[in-house]
């Protein structure tokens, strides 16, 4: 499904087939990470989705500008993000799918795009965020994959501004359930990040949990075939419910 004019703006539609549940499928938007970069793709999550899809859930791998990309980068790449979804939600009898069951699931970089969605989609039913970005001043002051934040962004959180409190999760203010999954051995993005998120949104009287994984790392928590799968699963089919 394309979404736009541009090469990387489009979905890759999976519908569980006939059978598998009764009326309309939920769906999972899928967000891939790769902090924001034109180098890295959708085509890792693919295996998530097909997991997904087993299991009676409809899945949309949403591809969007990244860094890199012309119009890539924040504004332009979260902008990809709501018209996917728009599209989506816009076209959902038509494809199988329940509108209002429809959640956010970002991985990485991901998890920042998927809850920003929320944020400003009151139709996000809910967002898991897979070792999520979730913190965008504490990824700018580790300098997290070589100041990605700063590239995404277009300049330091202080010099941006405006783009800096709509991009940041910490700074915004979300309805929608949410679910903070990180593997406890994540060396990539440590799993401080959820924890810390967890906790400020909690004060902020905001439906947010953790799920800490024993033994995960990064990937894990996007591998079917790893032993961290069966809690997301978990996670994910109480998300659509």
């Amino acid at each position: 499904m394309v979404y736009g004019g541009d090469e990387h703006q489009f979905v890759d539609l999976r519908t569980p087939r006939s059978g598998k549940g009764k009326g309309l499928f939920p769906l999972v938007i899928a967000i891939h990470g790769g902090f924001w970069r034109a180098k890295y793709d959708l085509e890792y999550m693919g295996h998530l989705c097909a997991a997904l899809s087993a299991k009676g859930i409809a899945t949309a791998n949403l591809e969007y500008r990244r860094v890199g990309n012309s119009g890539g980068g924040w504004p332009g790449t979260f902008a990809d993000i709501r018209a996917g979804y728009q599209l989506l939600t816009q076209t959902a009898r038509e494809h199988g799918f329940d509108s209002a069951r429809v959640v956010a699931i970002g991985h990485s970089a991901g998890g920042q795009l998927g809850l920003c969605l929320a944020a400003h989609e009151p139709g996000v039913r809910a967002v898991v965020s897979l070792a999520g970005v979730v913190d965008l001043q504490r990824a700018y002051e580790l300098h997290l994959s070589n100041d990605a934040v700063v590239e995404f962004l277009g300049g330091k959180p202080a010099e941006v501004g405006d783009h800096y409190r709509e991009a940041d999760p910490m700074k915004l203010a979300i309805g929608a359930r949410q679910w903070l999954v990180h593997g406890a051995e994540d060396d990539v993005v440590t799993p401080g990040f959820s924890r810390d998120y967890v906790g400020a949104k909690q004060k902020m009287k905001e439906d947010a949990r953790l799920v800490e994984i024993a033994g995960a790392g990064h990937f894990e928590v996007v591998d079917p075939r790893a032993g961290a799968w069966k809690d997301v699963e978990k996670v994910v089919t109480e998300a659509v419910g």
